[in-house]
């Protein structure tokens, strides 16, 4: 089945919201450039720019808080705000009681 657009765009905020950053951090602390085959397995969905010079690597991650509120003016669209409560609890750790 094919994702529609809003579904598109609420996974990618998800992704630059929470995504891990663990092969950017890898990239910046290597002494080579990897190859281009390591590159192509890399998760690098959080990273806005890559920049190289003498001094060594520079990223820039996209912004981590403005997908969040994005996420959160999507969560508050919803009816009565509860959308945007769950949001919240979720991201709080809330819910933590709910599962034991």
């Amino acid at each position: 089945m094919k994702k529609d657009e809003k579904e598109l765009v609420l996974e990618g905020l998800e992704k630059l919201a929470f995504g891990k950053v663990n092969d950017a951090v890898r990239l910046v602390f290597a002494e080579e450039v990897p190859s281009p085959a390591v590159l192509a397995r890399m998760n690098l969905f959080n990273v806005a720019s890559i920049s190289r010079d003498k001094g060594g690597v520079e990223v820039k991650f996209f912004d981590r808080q403005r997908a969040l509120e994005r996420l959160y003016d999507y969560a508050t669209a919803g009816q009565n705000g509860e959308a945007a409560e769950d949001l919240l609890r979720a991201l709080s750790g809330g819910d933590e009681d709910a599962d034991q």
